[in-house]
């Protein structure tokens, strides 16, 4: 070594003896009786014995085994120090958790046959370069445990109490830190780097005060430090990586030592692909939920901290807005308690059964379920959790129950999860096979069953509050048409006065009879919207209705746009029980939308036909088409219009109308390719006689 740099190293070392010297002091003026004080004081001594030592061996005063043992028993001391402030906060009479008793065992095992080597050489009789590279190996193990306890301690205390212990981490972090690259160094490399080794001593100063200001802080070390299955996990973590490191760090120098001429590139080649293998591990989502599922079994009575589960539920269902994809934020919040990769979510609509309404991560599967099949039945009355993978197994347990075929077709669907409110079926949601192979059982089963139960109650009151909304929004419309009434009332009145007094003149024939002609319309026009406005307070009547009729009149009345629907007329005879104005009226509605976003270069077509013994209205066309996310949000919400003139309640219109008669709507659509809206209605009872009925 130099001489300039041997003196800066040797100033460097004396100035942490001092250091070290002088903190230990004020710690046995203040903290002599306490034990935390204890610690403390042995690791600044042994910190200021270690730095005196490295300068004497800069002289040649001190035998390198001896400065092994004080470089060995200062790491302890802090190791010590770090894994005792842990325990403080346990519970009286509780022992540490089974991660930190492994690295407390580990941590004594690796001090003791150290110190022991160091001390004895005679008990290890193995070649000097051998010693020394397993020396370096030792010491760098520690570093890593080091660097666990301190991040570990940090992570688990709440945000508002590390003010009391940030600097006693950032300075043993440090620490530890500076001193792992200066020993894996020189375990690749079975070489010291000098001159990271003489700045050593300035590092080892430099951290001192932070120490001082830590041990200030915390006269009792009395900070709130829990110990939870996150702390578990994470230090499990690091502890695998460290270890993972060394393991690739030998590796990575016996290919050096007997690579050759080539051991250099084989060397550097094998230190990159191992941390970018790493890399790729830690950020792997299956690897970190089978870790969780590990330590969860062989490390905890029970799998999951509730506490911890239930706060990540409530701020997964929270987030966002009020309302604000609810549906997708409850599959998701569901599906993160098993670690499971995506899910999707069915909900009651009216009497006519469970559509999907939302999903997370599982776009492809779909299907709707009737409100009276027995699977729905069955979920309503046993209220279980169904373990699908169970099920193919053991089906005495499931008795006569049936999948449906829309799930049975889904190779990777795992668990069915009934949304019960108050004993009645809201819901359900089908989750997909666990990331980390979690096992069902009683556990896991009572969990999802409990926070199925919360969710429900927040989708119940989001439906509520949407059923509120609208009901207002009608309450106004309705409001707003009662005054519209009253002036059709007026109106009516003075045309047909106006009508009466121009009979009486006789001045002009030709004149006269164009106005009678147009007042005579325009009076039947008004009177037949008033009756239309009046009918919404009075019971429906439903009658036998041939279909074609319907079909011709509504296609009629859009004979104003330059772009003329195509119309395929079903049977004469193929009649349904319907209000013939409101039908008509309805399938106008999505026949006006059609021609509406269609260019005049497209096609629309309006067809009916039978199939399967239901009457069946078809509206095709070619025009800007739908997304999923405006169909499932926006589209049969009323009062919401993408059109400037627009009420927005005709989609809505038309599908209450298709359920009042007892039929469905369908709906499937393209983006830029188009839309097909599919009416199926119930056919008229042959045995029904053809008039009315109320």
């Amino acid at each position: 070594m130099p001489d300039t740099l041997l003196l800066l190293a040797a100033l460097g070392y004396g100035l942490a003896t001092l250091a070290y010297l002088g903190l230990s002091g004020l710690i046995v003026v203040s903290w002599q009786r306490r034990p935390q004080g204890r610690l403390l004081v042995l690791a600044t001594g042994l910190s200021a014995t270690w730095a005196a030592l490295s300068t004497l061996t800069l002289w040649g005063s001190v035998p390198t085994r001896m400065l092994l043992a004080a470089e060995v028993a200062r790491a302890g001391a802090w190791l010590a120090l770090l894994l005792y402030i842990l325990h403080l906060r346990l519970p009286k009479g509780t022992s540490l958790p089974p991660p930190l008793r492994i690295i407390r065992a580990l941590n004594i095992v690796l001090v003791s046959a150290l110190l022991l080597v160091s001390v004895m050489p005679q008990i290890a009789p193995i070649p000097p370069e051998q010693a020394k590279w397993m020396g370096n190996l030792g010491l760098v193990l520690l570093t890593v445990i080091g660097l666990v306890l301190v991040e570990q301690i940090y992570r688990s205390t709440r945000p508002e109490d590390r003010w009391a212990i940030k600097f006693l981490c950032l300075g043993l972090g440090g620490l530890f830190a500076y001193d792992f690259y200066l020993y894996a160094n020189a375990a690749l490399f079975n070489a010291m780097d000098a001159q990271v080794w003489a700045a050593r001593g300035y590092v080892a100063a430099l951290v001192t005060p932070l120490i001082a200001i830590s041990a200030a802080r915390n006269p009792e070390w009395a900070a709130p430090v829990g110990l939870s299955r996150s702390m578990a996990f994470h230090t499990a973590s690091l502890m695998g990586a460290g270890i993972y490191l060394l393991l690739m760090a030998g590796a990575g120098y016996y290919l050096r030592l007997f690579g050759g001429e080539w051991g250099d590139v084989v060397q550097t080649v094998f230190i990159f692909a191992a941390a970018l293998l790493l890399l790729l591990l830690m950020f792997s989502g299956t690897l970190r939920a089978r870790l969780r599922v590990f330590l969860s079994k062989h490390f905890f009575s029970y799998r999951y901290d509730y506490r911890e589960e239930w706060l990540k539920f409530t701020r997964t269902l929270t987030e966002g807005q009020p309302g604000e994809q609810l549906c997708e934020r409850t599959v998701e919040a569901l599906a993160r308690l098993v670690e499971s990769p995506g899910g999707a979510l069915w909900m009651r609509e009216g009497n006519t059964g469970y559509p999907r309404a939302s999903h997370w991560n599982w776009a492809d599967l779909n299907g709707t379920e009737a409100a009276d099949s027995p699977f729905i039945q069955w979920l309503a009355t046993k209220q279980w959790v169904v373990d699908l993978d169970e099920m193919k197994t053991r089906r005495d347990l499931y008795g006569d129950l049936e999948m449906p075929a829309w799930i049975q077709r889904a190779d990777d669907a795992w668990l069915v999860v009934p949304l019960m409110l108050h004993d009645e079926l809201l819901g359900f949601v089908v989750l997909r096979h666990s990331l980390g192979n979690v096992s069902f059982n009683w556990e896991v089963s009572d969990l999802l069953k409990v926070a199925a139960r919360q969710a429900s109650a927040n989708l119940a009151q989001m439906r509520a509050s949407n059923q509120l909304i609208v009901a207002r929004q009608f309450e106004s419309f309705n409001r707003t048409t009662t005054f519209v009434i009253h002036d059709l009332k007026n109106l009516v009145a003075q045309l047909s006065l106006l009508l009466a007094n121009a009979k009486k003149h006789k001045h002009n024939p030709e004149f006269q009879a164009d106005m009678l002609e147009t007042v005579e319309n325009a009076v039947a026009r008004m009177n037949k919207v008033l009756a239309q406005l009046r009918r919404g307070s009075d019971a429906t009547r439903a009658q036998s209705v041939a279909l074609a009729d319907i079909l011709a009149e509504a296609a009629a009345s859009k004979q104003a746009f330059k772009l003329r629907p195509t119309l395929s007329l079903p049977p004469a005879n193929l009649r349904v029980r319907a209000e013939a104005e409101r039908l008509t009226r309805a399938i106008g509605h999505l026949l006006q939308n059609a021609l509406e976003a269609t260019p005049p270069d497209g096609e629309v077509t309006l067809r009916g036909f039978e199939e399967s013994g239901w009457a069946i209205i078809e509206i095709t066309d070619t025009g800007s088409g739908m997304d999923e996310e405006f169909i499932r949000t926006r589209l049969f919400q009323p009062f919401d219009s993408t059109k400037g003139a627009g009420m927005g309640i005709g989609a809505y219109e038309c599908r209450e109308t298709v359920r009042a008669m007892g039929g469905q709507l369908e709906l499937t659509s393209t983006p830029g390719r188009g839309t097909r809206f599919r009416l199926s209605l119930p056919l008229l009872d042959n045995d029904t006689p053809g008039g009315d009925a109320a």
